[in-house]
């Protein structure tokens, strides 16, 4: 059972960065800025592409990646205690790329843009006016 989450984990990981590396998609800059905003959308209730319990787990992921207590302590078994922390690095970096991805869309759909963003320049905005001929 382990070795399919571990499995399922690698494959979405490997999605999220073909999603990420796409041209025109946004930058690795963008989508860190964006999660602030993303944490407060889905606080306030306007963003429903993600849940509080999902932010905690990657709040938790935060927190065990950063932490000097380990589930596996790298000083007893130095090869499953780095795979751990391998394994919820890459959960967290592709979660991270896949809600940024989401957000991001949902954000510039909010802005009526039809595209979705898709292909924009980060920051282009349309203003609306008139052509005088």
């Amino acid at each position: 059972m382990a070795s399919t989450s571990r499995l399922g984990t690698l494959r979405t990981f490997y999605t999220a960065l073909r999603i990420a590396a796409r041209p025109g998609g946004p930058s690795l800059w963008d989508r860190v800025a964006a999660l602030p905003r993303l944490v407060r959308a889905t606080l306030r209730g306007e963003y429903t592409g993600t849940t509080l319990g999902r932010l905690a787990l990657l709040a938790a992921a935060v927190g065990y990646v950063v932490s000097p207590v380990d589930l596996v302590p790298e000083l007893v078994v130095p090869l499953l205690g780095l795979l751990d922390d391998a394994f919820v690095v890459s959960w967290l970096a592709a979660q991270v790329l896949t809600q940024t991805e989401d957000f991001l869309s949902w954000e510039r759909e909010r802005a009526g843009d039809p595209r979705g963003g898709a292909g924009d320049a980060p920051g282009a905005r349309t203003v609306p006016g008139h052509v005088v001929g």
